[in-house]
This record gives C-alpha cells, sequence and structure tokens, in this order.
C-alpha cells in the first residue's frame, strides 16, 4: 500500500507544477502515483508508507557506493559542523579540482558550480566565446540540460514525456542549435561541409544515457574529434553521467579523443548537487575573472558537496577493483534478464556499459533516438509497475538508464530477477 505517497502527492500538485520538481518523477509515463521516498541503505531505498524497493535509480547515477554511505555521510556531517557555505574559496574546491585533473588527461583546468546543466551551459557560452562562432551541434536524443541552446530534441525526460522541444525557447536562438542523429560521423561530416565557418562547437555524451543507454559505435568519437579539428570547432564531452561512473576518470572508449571541454556531476559530488567544467588551459582562461567570459554561482564549490565528492572519489580510487566488480554484477544481471525475458517470448534489447543498463521493449539495434523511440512503451509500464509491486525501483521511464552501486550483491541479483519472472508472468 501507498496510501501516505498518494497523499502527499495530492498536496504537491496543489503546490508544486505537477507535483514534482523534476518532470520525469510524476510517472506519466509509467501510469499511477509517485512514490514518495523517505530514506535509503546501501542498495536498499524505503518510501513514506515503510515499503522496501532494491534501487536501480541511485539518484539517477551518483550513488555510486550506495545509498548512505557511512564514511561519506561522515565527511558531510563533518564539514556541516563546521559550517554550510561561506561565500568564499575553501581548501576542498581544491582539492577535488586537482583530483579531477589528474583523473582526464588532457584537462588542465576545473570551475565547480552547482549542477550538470550549469556546467553545460558554461561549456557552450566558453566555446562560443572562444571560436567566435554561434552554432552549436548536439544530437538527437542526448540530453544536456535544460538551459535554452540545448533542449532540441533531447532524450531523458523530454523523451519520456513526448517533449519535442520546450516553449519558452525563442525561435531564432533554437535556429542556432544543430540537431543530427547519434552514431551518424557522415551526417556531421556533411554538415561541417556545409556550415563548418558556423560552428563553435560539438557537444556529445560519449556514451549516451539519457535516450537509454546507447554505446557510440567504433570509431565515432575519433571522427568527430578529427572534424573539429579540421574546421576550428570545439569538443565538448558530456560526462555528467558518464564521469567516473564506468572507470577513474571518463569514459574509457574516449580516452584518447582529447576533447576540448568535458562537462561533470552527479558522482564528482557524492550525491550533493555539484556541476563542472573542465578543458584546455587557453579555452577555460577566457572564464572571469582572468576572461571576458563571465559565469559565477552562490553555492559553486559548496563545502558539504566538495566533502561529499573528494570522500567519494577517495573510497573509489582505493578500491579501484570495484569497477571491474560492478562491471561482472551487471553484465551477469543483464545476461539473466535477457534469459527471463526470452523464455516468456517478449523481445528486448539490453544495451548495457559498464554498471549502467537500459531494457528496451523492442527487437534489434539500439543505436539512436530513433530506433529506441521504437520501444513499446506501454509494454514497458506495464513491467515497470509489476517491478515496483514486487519490491525493485527501475527508472519510472523507458528512456533512462538502470545503475548498479558497489553496494549491490548476489542476494539483491537473485531478488532482481525472481521480481523479474514474477512480473512477467503478469504480462
Amino acid at each position: 500500500m501507498r496510501k501516505s505517497s498518494e497523499t502527499l502527492f495530492a498536496r504537491a500538485a496543489e503546490l508544486i507544477p505537477g507535483g514534482v520538481n523534476s518532470p520525469v518523477r510524476a510517472f506519466q509515463a509509467v501510469g499511477g502515483a509517485p512514490v514518495f521516498m523517505n530514506a535509503g541503505r546501501g542498495a536498499r531505498i524505503y518510501d513514506v508508507d515503510g515499503n522496501e524497493y532494491i534501487d536501480y535509480v541511485m539518484s539517477w547515477g551518483p550513488l555510486i557506493l550506495g545509498h548512505a554511505h557511512p564514511t561519506v555521510v561522515a565527511a558531510i556531517s563533518a564539514q556541516a559542523e563546521k559550517g554550510t557555505g561561506f561565500g568564499a574559496p575553501t581548501s576542498l574546491e581544491v582539492e577535488l579540482a586537482g583530483t579531477i585533473i589528474e583523473a582526464f588527461p588532457g584537462m588542465e583546468m576545473v570551475r565547480m558550480m552547482s549542477s550538470g546543466t550549469e556546467a553545460v551551459m558554461t561549456a557552450v557560452r566558453l566555446a562560443r566565446a572562444f571560436t567566435g562562432r554561434d552554432r552549436i551541434v548536439k544530437f538527437a536524443g542526448c540530453y544536456h540540460g535544460h538551459s535554452d541552446a540545448l533542449l532540441a530534441r533531447a532524450g531523458s525526460g523530454v523523451a519520456t514525456l513526448g517533449l519535442p522541444d520546450s516553449p519558452g525557447v525563442p525561435g531564432r536562438l533554437a535556429e542556432l542549435t544543430t540537431t543530427l542523429p547519434y552514431n551518424d560521423p557522415g551526417a556531421v561530416a556533411a554538415l561541417f561541409a556545409k556550415h563548418g565557418p558556423e560552428i563553435a562547437a560539438v557537444i556529445v555524451e560519449p556514451a549516451a544515457g539519457n535516450m537509454g543507454v546507447v554505446p557510440p559505435r567504433p570509431g565515432f568519437l575519433s571522427r568527430l574529434r578529427e572534424l573539429t579539428k579540421a574546421h576550428g570547432a570545439l569538443l565538448i564531452f558530456d560526462e555528467v553521467i558518464t564521469g567516473f561512473r564506468l572507470a577513474w576518470g571518463g569514459y574509457p572508449g574516449g580516452r584518447d579523443i582529447d576533447p576540448d571541454l568535458t562537462c561533470l556531476g552527479k558522482i564528482i559530488g557524492g550525491g550533493l548537487p555539484v556541476g563542472a567544467v573542465g578543458g584546455k588551459r587557453a579555452v577555460m582562461e577566457q572564464l572571469a575573472p582572468l576572461g571576458p567570459v563571465y559565469q559565477a554561482g552562490t553555492l559553486s564549490g559548496n563545502p558539504l558537496a566538495m566533502a561529499a565528492g573528494l570522500t567519494t572519489l577517495a573510497i573509489l580510487r582505493e578500491n579501484i577493483e570495484g569497477y571491474e566488480l560492478l562491471k561482472r554484477y551487471s553484465l551477469s544481471l543483464c545476461e539473466e534478464l535477457k534469459g527471463l525475458f526470452g523464455r516468456k517470448g517478449i523481445p528486448v534489447t539490453i544495451n548495457r556499459i559498464g554498471s549502467m543498463f537500459t531494457i528496451f521493449f523492442t527487437a534489434g539495434d539500439v543505436c539512436d533516438l530513433e530506433t529506441a523511440r521504437r520501444s513499446d512503451t506501454e509494454l514497458f509500464a506495464r513491467f515497470f509497475r509489476g517491478m515496483l509491486i514486487n519490491g525493485i525501483n527501475p527508472p519510472p521511464s523507458q528512456f533512462e538508464a538502470w545503475f548498479v552501486s558497489l553496494a549491490h550483491d548476489l542476494l539483491d541479483a537473485e531478488k532482481t530477477l525472481d521480481a523479474c519472472a514474477r512480473t512477467l508472468e503478469t504480462m
């Protein structure tokens, strides 16, 4: 029973647009009232009615160590006793900046902020200022936050709600963003051949996680690097999801690509609000107060987020073998899930990269937004509701990633598979 969640949602709907503070949480794509959560511990999360779930949302990726990791909680508590914010520099932000730069070959400077959206917005502003050009190239299904310049054909919540773009974005601004199919280097080459002198930057999720998990095809990222260099444009990697999620540092398949700018978030804040943009010194020095490109934030480098992020990264670095454990756990779980669907004759495609995966309710390869949208979203909604009833908390959208944490164990995997089997019996 979820009576308390239903009561809270009814009250929230009177006070908050849609009853939620981020659209996907409203459960519009899966039906029913959203579940209001109260606590989390390890791989488990508990709602306001006391129901327990094995969690695969993990705060949408940041909680790679699990909910309420005791060492992270202790670090946050210790910093809170000193102060929650000062509006002044602290040693923590210097230490975190150094840790990030050390983990990303080619990154020379980094600026902290409070969200991934801020990081991407700043990266785009930097690219336009540095190149003196206006056009930005993105890929359909890649979500880069909700800044005006990048909502065109975004994935994630936009795809979930069926919103192709957003009212309130001036048409003249939207015209400066060109959207191409993900994994299609030929389309990028053709665009550069026609509009190369206008293009300030190409921004891409090196491994997409916002139309569901979609890996890059071999050669796609390297071709982007070749084209941007040849035409004097910048290459921006949006690693808000993938940064420190798949390996120490950035997406392993992109380490030899050397982007000009990289956007980060999620894990570097240990579950607290955070964002960062880092890159080449010549580009980063355009930021005020060194240069003319303005960016500021009252809570940028917030000491609570810095403490949580530093502690999370320290644990990951000390237990680097954990990335291999996450990969093996996720691979095994996905193979078992695929077998359950196969035995029931339900066609699915499971895309996985490291410890993040998506179950697409469609047969055949899912390599871009068009193929992802062939998924049977009604069937996914039924599957989601069944899993929730059976004690599993998947993301409430076909077009999102499931996240595995180091807190998930073999018992969690067994219970997940059992819940899936019981759910499929009803489908």
